[in-house]
């Protein structure tokens, strides 16, 4: 414990210039400025390094591109592999684990060790890997890397050690699992063919035992050969040679018969007895044309043969169709007796499995049902039913519906809101789904201990939001809105329309929830705003809309003044309040040039519409066109429900609007907020011209001179309220450069007057984009990248403040000459650029120096690292607040801050967190109470409120993409600074609480997380845990309370993380255990026919073929065993000093204590057979005992 006695008042206000020279970020603790200490105050940090610790925790969604899948059908769980080294294992709802082989290939094949708890993976890198199950975070125990043969299938028989792989080069190999070493047991491809054969087989697509005999391996070449091998007698059986190139095979339980599917879309039947043809080909999809010809197929990839003690069998295969009904979904064909059902998927299917009662493959099959894996879904069809109805998935498969173009999360909500929000939602889920039970029910899992209301907002590129529950590690949809339903739909052919049809107008940009008051905020990309309000009964209204003229005219060019490093404002506080006014627009305010300019980009429903229990659109916030020139996107918003206001921004100015009494109350440009307080001077800028935007990050070609025309643009960090901005790229410069340019002036690519500024919406999930890792240019490049993210040219102000430039090469100078570009790294003013606003945020604050109370206020961050306070005037009174005008002060404070101002946050002066004010919810809809007239009901958090000295002041935290701040109000010091980076930039920051304490998380694009104390900005965490590798990180990425954060890991996943020591300690309680000791089911009874006639299949013991005495050695070239790291795997990120040891000496205690249970086990067994044999030896004996030798 420390405790921090700081200056609270008596600085000038050119203490905010005098801190500029703040030390690096290795310094240990925020730089307190130096002055007179007239007051002192104790503020007793309660956090230190020891509290924090970053890991992941779960992976939510469906898995991204997926390559295999493989099912437990004693334990019940079911692996699927990715072609990026991923391996999910689902469970039970709650079992739910994600593992990730460290070289990043493929995922060609998986294999359980059925009810063994272990998993074998087959990947691209010619590797196999064998994973432990029995510890809730799988590591590898083995892994085996092949160095002259590249492996194309793997067998592993049930309650078999011996696993059987084949190659491309037609050879089988055979691995012990216990040891993972290769035997010297070889099936060569030129011994299982007949030597007269001229050409090879090609590789091995097929394994398996015979169900009549073990020791009989059936072996299929991809060119259509097919070899039954005696492993005793390392002889062929039969072969077969067939015309058509094999894809699988699969074989009739009695093993009498076995089927093969071609690349020809046909069937084959064969008897392994006569193998001279088939005696039964089929084409399942191959009509008879009128010629007499067949239809021409696709290649049938899969197929199963599975029988049925009370049934026909079923012949389940995928592919197949004919090639010539030409856009004819995939097809998963089912084939009972007589009937085909062809079950249409949305995705091309990847694989399918069918789950049968039984593990053993000489027994009735039984079918249950069939996962089918999908490229984006997966899907589980009952199979005991005629109509083959699917199972309603209790996993979250569809977050990629609609592409996720932004998210929220929000920790230690009110209790009562998920179940509101289940209860809208349940009215609304599809019907006709099995009546049965999930299959797939493997593992257990319970509700940890440290649980409490957890929920995830998602935005898609269809204007839909869900809402998820994201409590104790698992994701459950509760609520879907859809956005796209306030506005009419966008006529093709005609005007605006014509330019909307082929993209996504209604794209979700950012949102803001405040979940008190239930007040819901959308924030579009076609320059729009929506505001919702609960409600849980259903109502007939119309939407009032409001049309917002943010065009500013005046165009001016930033340049730093003489005296930047040391800026000395004046006091604004004697000016007497006054509204600002910018000519807002009122609602269906035309210009007098027509329709065709001051007009949004979409329609509001103007007629009044039913509708339904939950969110309910309130009011409508449209940007207009000006001049022919679309508005600028939205960069940042925030809303409060205890004043009734919204506030808006983007590169153009801010607009505050009275959501209470649907007006705009301020709509003001950038440059007018400052008054005399501007610290820049402007350059006057010649009449207006037409203008005209450049073309926006999806219109990127391969054009290699376009895509690095877009690199040299500057990044900034639009975000909002910790909500990245637009899903397309909308550079912000609203005209042509003023500076005279020479013939190599700029070449963007112009977009016409008429054009819409965005193009098919591009989500946080589909941004892929390699950025390089170096020090200068990687810097560079991640800021250009940057750039192409936000879609805004901004200036940024710790151009000012660059102590040395960095080297650049010719290719980057060459870059660097486009006069719309603006590097990061170079200060340069003869540039066209435009001030944006970067975050917003109301709370209660001193609007001047002067103030002895808090009032409402609003701070508003900006690009150039400028925050500007605005006192505003709100009536208290209920009817007052519903007929009297808010009214705005002229801008209060100025501050300054390197780089683009990304928070704001409030601490009280013993640093308690300070929640901005709200309102009670109340729903609008219910019915009128006579008795009990419906008023606001507010809720506020005065930073007075929690001190015992009346007026004593607040700290707010300042963060920005380079350093944090902390000042006292109402004096305006600067108490604490701190450079969080010199080498990058933050994407994201918030403050949060952690364990009764708040602190600031910020996430680089360098890929470290960090956390800063309050208020002293001592540095608690610095982890270098994520590189920027893609733009959908840095859209994604927030933090939330309680040391939790997540982010888009792939288009189709959401990775949660903590950096919470507390909670890195209970993740093993809290994940889902994915094995459990289940008694392997018998097998059952052959008779004694069959067992006579049947083969000798139980007498066949692979370790005396397979094993060292008999085989002998593999060659050690051949493949290279490779230890795993076992248990401790899973403690690779987490593991740091003391406390890694104490993690890694828990689990290896963990795996001890199984040991020990597992060997306490087998002693009770040997104690109970000891028992056995001593009772029956002793009854021996006293019978015997009598007799005499002759008797025996």
């Amino acid at each position: 414990m420390k405790k921090f006695r700081k200056v609270l008042d008596g600085l000038t206000t050119s203490s905010p210039g005098g801190t500029m020279g703040s030390p690096s970020c290795g310094s240990a603790a925020g730089t307190p400025t130096a002055a007179p200490t007239p007051k002192d105050i104790d503020v007793q940090e309660t956090l230190v390094s020891e509290n924090f610790q970053l890991c992941k925790t779960v992976r939510h969604g469906f898995t991204y591109q997926p390559t295999a899948l493989a099912f437990d059908p004693v334990q019940k769980i079911l692996a699927i592999g990715s072609r990026s080294g991923g391996v999910r294992i689902l469970g039970r709802p709650g079992v739910d684990c994600y593992c990730q082989h460290e070289s990043g290939a493929a995922v060609l094949q998986l294999q359980f060790l059925i009810n063994e708890g272990a998993l074998v993976t087959a990947c691209a890198d010619d590797t196999l890997h064998l994973w432990n199950l029995r510890q809730r975070r799988p590591a590898v125990l083995h892994s085996l890397k092949f160095n002259r043969e590249r492996i194309t299938f793997c067998h592993l028989p049930f309650q078999s050690k011996w696993l059987y792989v084949g190659t491309e080069r037609g050879n089988t190999h055979i691995v012990n699992i216990e040891s993972f070493i290769l035997s010297g047991y070889v099936i060569m491809w030129n011994k299982a063919i007949e030597l007269s054969t001229k050409t090879h087989p090609g590789p091995v697509v097929h394994l398996s035992d015979s169900p009549k005999d073990e020791g009989k391996l059936l072996i299929g070449f991809e060119g259509g050969t097919i070899v039954q091998w005696d492993l005793r007698a390392k002889k062929a059986d039969f072969r077969i040679y067939y015309d058509e190139a094999i894809h699988s095979v699969s074989w009739h339980h009695e093993g009498k018969q076995f089927m093969c599917s071609h690349s020809d879309g046909s069937l084959t039947l064969w008897n392994p007895r006569n193998t001279t043809k088939p005696f039964q080909v089929t084409f399942p999809h191959g009509k008879i044309q009128k010629d007499g010809r067949k239809e021409s197929c696709k290649p049938i990839l899969k197929v199963e043969y599975k029988t049925s003690r009370n049934s026909e069998p079923f012949v389940i295969f995928s592919g197949g169709l004919s090639y010539d009904k030409a856009g004819r979904r995939p097809a998963l064909t089912i084939m009972h007796g007589k009937a085909i059902t062809v079950l249409e998927m949305d995705y091309p299917i990847v694989e399918f499995m069918v789950l049968c009662d039984t593990p053993y493959i000489n027994e009735i099959q039984e079918p249950y049902a069939v996962v089918v894996l999908l490229e984006k879904d997966l899907i589980v069809v009952d199979l005991t039913q005629s109509n083959f109805p699917v199972f309603e998935n209790p996993y979250p498969m569809d977050i990629h519906e609609s592409p996720v173009t932004c998210t929220a999360y929000f920790a230690d909500c009110p209790p009562d809101i998920i179940p509101i929000l289940y209860s809208i939602g349940a009215k609304h889920k599809k019907t006709g789904y099995s009546q049965k039970e999930w299959p797939i029910a493997g593992g257990t899992w319970t509700l940890g201990s440290h649980t409490y209301p957890e929920i995830i907002i998602t935005g898609h590129a269809d204007g839909s939001i869900k809402f998820w529950d994201a409590s104790a590690f698992t994701l459950q949809m509760l609520y879907k809105l859809k956005t796209s339903k306030v506005f009419e739909k966008p006529k093709l052919g005609e005007g605006r329309g014509a330019d909307l049809g082929e993209e996504d107008p209604f794209a979700v940009q950012m949102v803001s929830w405040c979940p008190h008051s239930r007040i819901f905020c959308v924030v579009g990309i076609s320059a729009h705003i929506i505001l919702y309000r609960f409600s849980k009964y259903d109502a007939n209204t119309q939407t009032v809309s409001l049309e917002v003229r943010l065009q500013c005219e005046p165009e001016d060019i930033i340049t730093p003044s003489e005296n930047e490093n040391n800026p000395c404002f004046s006091e604004p506080g004697s000016h007497s309040p006054q509204p600002h006014h910018q000519n807002p627009v009122s609602p269906g305010s035309r210009t007098p040039d027509g329709a065709k300019d001051s007009t949004p980009f979409l329609k509001v429903k103007d007629k009044m519409v039913r509708v339904p229990p939950g969110y309910q659109s309130d009011l409508v916030i449209q940007l207009l066109w000006v001049d022919g020139e679309p508005p600028q996107q939205i960069t940042s918003l925030d809303i409060n429900s205890a004043y009734g206001l919204l506030a808006f921004g983007n590169c153009n100015g801010l607009a505050v609007v009275d959501y209470i009494q649907k007006t705009v109350i301020l709509c003001i440009s950038t440059v007018d907020l400052y008054g005399a307080t501007d610290p820049y001077q402007r350059l006057t800028r010649s009449p207006r011209r037409n203008r005209q935007s450049t073309s926006g990050l999806t219109e990127l070609t391969d054009n290699q001179q376009s895509i690095d025309m877009e690199r040299s643009k500057s990044p900034t960090s639009d975000h909002v309220n910790g909500h990245c901005t637009s899903p397309t790229s909308q550079p912000c410069s609203a005209g042509k450069p003023r500076i005279p340019m020479g013939p190599e002036g700029p070449r963007l690519t112009r977009r016409g007057p008429g054009r819409p500024p965005f193009r098919k919406a591009q989500s946080a999930a589909c941004m892929e984009i390699s950025l390089p890792v170096s020090h200068t240019e990687g810097h560079a490049s991640r800021r250009a990248m940057l750039q192409q993210l936000h879609g805004v040219t901004m200036y940024s102000h710790d151009e000012h403040h660059s102590t040395a430039s960095y080297c650049w090469n010719e290719r980057e100078s060459r870059e660097n000459s486009f006069s719309r570009s603006r590097s990061s790294s170079v200060s340069s003013i003869d540039r066209d650029t435009k001030e944006a606003i970067t975050t917003l945020q109301f709370g209660e604050s001193y609007g001047r120096k002067s103030d002895a109370l808090p009032t409402p206020c609003l701070w508003v961050g900006t690009s150039l690292g400028v925050v500007i306070l605005i006192p505003l005037s709100i009536p208290m009174d209920h009817e007052e607040r519903l007929e009297d005008p808010v009214t705005v002060g002229p801008s209060g404070a100025v501050q300054m801050l390197k780089g683009s101002v990304l928070r704001f946050a409030f601490l009280d002066c013993n640093g308690a967190l300070i929640q901005s004010p709200y309102e009670i919810w109340r729903d609008q809809n219910a019915p009128e109470d006579p008795d009990r007239p419906r008023r606001r009901k507010l809720v506020h958090f005065s930073p007075s409120s929690s001190q015992d000295a009346f007026g004593e002041g607040h700290l707010t935290v300042v963060c920005s993409e380079r350093q944090a701040k902390v000042f006292l109000m109402p004096s305006q010091s600067c108490l604490f600074v701190h450079n969080i980076t010199e080498s990058s930039f933050v994407l994201r920051a918030d403050v949060v609480s952690l364990c009764n304490s708040v602190c600031l998380a910020c996430f680089c694009a360098n890929g470290h997380v960090m956390t800063l104390s309050l208020p002293s900005l001592r540095p608690l965490m610095d982890v270098n845990y994520l590189p920027l590798t893609d733009m959908r990180i840095a859209r994604t990425f927030c933090f939330t309370n309680e040391g939790q954060a997540l982010y888009l890991s792939s288009p189709t996943e959401i990775q949660r993380i903590t950096y919470s020591q507390e909670m890195c300690d209970n993740l093993q309680e809290m994940l889902g255990e994915l094995f459990t000791p289940i008694e392997t089911p018998e097998a059952q009874n052959r008779g004694f026919l069959k067992g006579f006639f049947g083969g000798n299949a139980h007498t066949f013991d692979r370790e005396e073929l397979f094993g060292e005495a008999a085989a002998g050695k593999a060659s050690r070239s051949l493949a290279q065993h490779i230890p795993g790291q076992g248990g401790v795997e899973g403690m690779k990120v987490a593991a740091s000093g003391v406390v890694g040891d104490l993690a890694r000496a828990r689990v290896a205690l963990d795996e001890r204590g199984q040991r020990l249970g597992e060997l306490e086990e087998r002693t009770t067994l040997m104690m109970t057979s000891a028992e056995t044999f001593s009772k029956h030896a002793h009854e021996l004996m006293l019978k015997c005992k009598d007799k005499k030798w002759y008797q025996f």
